[in-house]
């Protein structure tokens, strides 16, 4: 469930775009294996720390902190028989220097960075060390004054040195030697120098042959005074070895025996990498550290997903007070997927101690799980159909689901028969919340949408839909669900209201005037397509035919209606009004509930006779008789009281 998660929200692609800031590469390693926290406290830390860093960064956007990946090989050498090579001491070198620059650094930004400017407490003063390495370590080699004995040995290497090639083209230009020579070029072979000699002359020369040409005509050969010579050079070249590896031996002891130090100093620049990493990744993203509440509350406030930058519309959301299970409905592509990402994803951050993008005020509960069912799941090695590695995942799901679990459900139930899956779905939804978990919930079902609407903890929200420009907005509204629009959109591409009619009662089992909607949107259609468009013309059309017709109300007064939600029965006292919404008399109260939420029982002319008092009714016994007084003849003081 984890790997599953982790792909799903796009984690690890989190990440790397944090790691991308950090300059050596462990602390991208570290960054890489970053885990959530459930502890309040900790998290808070973590988030204080990156907030401080970037006030460091407002002020000095140049943070002394170099790459140490050098200095982790060296010191895995330690204590194994072997000394540090002379690159390996630079590194170790480099890492005492830029820890004691950022003791300068962080020491005069204690005011607005109280919290990370004590970490570099915790760093030993290494500057003796620092100075010998130095000393001994100079361009990658060992200095000569690193010793004297090293400087006498190297001194009398020089002067050797230049005493065999004083006499090497001694003998070149001698003119004793040259019908003897091939060319007057010094070679070396094998670290010595010779001459090269022309073959049949090889027994004149006194000397010793180090090497042949490819076509054996010419010997390059050592003349004997040289040779006597370059043997002293080759021995004092030992000596030189013997006194290099004494020296670095000697140097690698005193890093042994700061070790500790050391591994402090470099475990300290890892983690102001880590947080400094963090905090140029809030300065990209224009992040701010979040409230952290165990309260199961999420309240994002214009929310935008880190990986799609300024192209994400902002998302508002606040559950978990009122509400813990959130429904979101409406068309494809319309940004439902993307909303539940962006809360899942948002979650992970915050645990891990990363400033989101989002507006001051916003908070993120803590989580021990966040568990997802986003995709299809498809395993082609396990022969799983998409909806039955879907159900699979689910059932992991509520296995696993305990109160401090945060679910993400990416449109349930789909991939089966409608009906079947919408009962499933439903029933998953409780399932859940009976658990007690954090729900979010993308679905095309509308009836799961109704069930949102009446169950207790449940909201239905939904992505907008411009049906003027036929694009979703990506903007979530809470409180309202949404449809999948193919009315709207059959209507604005100009199919007749009567067949969208028809297909909304069959879905819907009620009535709805597309007739009005399109009168209302015509001259809309008009500015963006022109009046002369056939989509128009046609929609101009049938509002001639129906302009006369006047349409009926879908529950007239006194019918008797069932209310399911409240498991009783009513009369209708006052019809739809233009929202939908009708007056219903319930054990005699009035109550305004929307017509979707009634079933039709019983028509009033089924119940009453033709051109009944409906008074009768609704109307009290007193109210009636003064009534009737007040018809035959004005009375003074006599009125009559009515609920609205």
């Amino acid at each position: 469930m984890i790997e599953n998660t982790i792909q799903a929200l796009q984690i690890e692609e989190i990440k790397k775009e944090v790691s991308q800031f950090a300059m050596s590469e462990i602390g991208k390693q570290k960054i890489q294996k970053l885990l959530p926290s459930i502890h309040k406290r900790q998290i808070e830390g973590w988030l204080e720390e990156v907030t401080e860093a970037k006030a460091v960064l407002a002020k000095s956007s140049s943070v002394p902190l170099t790459s140490i990946q050098g200095i982790i090989q060296a010191l895995k050498h330690l204590k194994k028989g072997l000394h540090l090579r002379p690159d390996q001491l630079t590194e170790i070198y480099h890492l005492i220097d830029c820890a004691e620059k950022l003791k300068k650094f962080m020491k005069d930004k204690e005011f607005i960075a109280p919290r990370i400017s004590s970490y570099v407490h915790s760093v030993y003063d290494l500057s003796e060390l620092a100075a010998e390495i130095n000393r001994c370590i100079r361009n990658g080699q060992v200095d000569d004054y690193a010793s004297k004995d090293l400087l006498k040995i190297r001194k009398q290497i020089d002067f050797q040195e230049q005493k065999v090639k004083e006499k090497i083209e001694h003998v070149v230009k001698s003119s004793k030697y040259s019908k003897y020579l091939q060319d007057t070029v010094v070679s070396i072979r094998n670290g010595r120098y010779c001459i090269s000699v022309k073959r049949e002359f090889r027994k004149q020369m006194n000397g010793t042959i180090l090497d042949t040409s490819a076509s054996g005509s010419t010997v390059y050969m050592e003349p004997s005074e040289v040779g006597i010579i370059q043997d002293e050079v080759t021995s004092l070249r030992y000596e030189e070895e013997a006194e290099l590896q004494k020296i670095l031996y000697q140097l690698t002891d005193l890093v042994e025996k700061h070790e500790h130090e050391i591994k402090i100093a470099v475990d300290t620049l890892v983690q102001y990498d880590v947080i400094f990493a963090k905090a140029k990744f809030s300065q990209k993203i224009d992040g701010r550290a979040v409230i952290i509440n165990e309260h199961h509350v999420i309240k994002l406030i214009e929310a935008r997903h880190p990986l799609l930058g300024n192209h994400a519309v902002p998302l508002t959301i606040d559950m978990g007070i009122k509400y813990d299970a959130l429904v979101i409905t409406g068309p494809n592509t319309g940004g439902k997927t993307v909303t539940i990402k962006t809360v899942g994803l948002l979650t992970f951050m915050a645990q891990i101690g990363l400033h989101l993008p989002v507006k001051e005020g916003s908070e993120i509960a803590i989580f021990h799980k966040i568990l997802v069912d986003i995709g299809d799941g498809q395993s082609i090695e396990q022969s799983l159909s998409t909806f039955s590695s879907r159900i699979k995942n689910v059932i992991d799901i509520l296995g696993e689901a305990t109160p401090q679990t945060l679910v993400l459900l990416d449109e349930l139930g789909s991939g089966t028969d409608p009906a079947e899956g919408m009962g499933l779905a439903t029933a998953i939804l409780e399932e859940l919340y009976h658990k007690g978990v954090t729900l979010l919930a993308t679905t095309h079902y509308s009836e799961i949408k109704e069930y949102a609407a009446t169950k207790d903890g449940f909201q239905n929200a939904s992505m907008e839909f411009d049906i003027q420009s036929l694009k979703p907005t990506y903007r979530l509204l809470v409180g309202k669900g949404g449809d999948s629009q193919a009315f709207a959109i059959a209507l604005k591409l100009g199919m007749h209201p009567k067949i969208i009619e028809r297909a909304h009662h069959i879905t819907y089992k009620e009535e709805k005037d597309y007739v009005s909607l399109t009168e209302g949107s015509l001259k809309t259609m008009e500015r963006q397509l022109g009046t002369n468009n056939k989509h128009i013309r046609n929609q101009k059309h049938f509002m001639k035919e129906e302009q006369s017709k006047k349409l009926k109300h879908y529950f007239n007064v006194g019918d008797n209606v069932k209310i399911p939600y409240l498991n009783e029965y009513g009369i209708i006292f006052k019809p739809e009004d233009p929202a939908g919404n009708v007056i219903v008399i319930v054990k005699g109260e009035k109550k305004l509930i929307n017509q979707k939420r009634l079933e039709l029982y019983i028509r009033s002319e089924e119940l009453y006779p033709e051109q009944y008092d409906m008074d009768i009714v609704f109307e009290s016994k007193d109210n009636r008789k003064k009534e009737k007084q007040l018809k035959k003849h004005y009375v003074e003081g006599l009125t009559i009281e009515r609920e609205e």
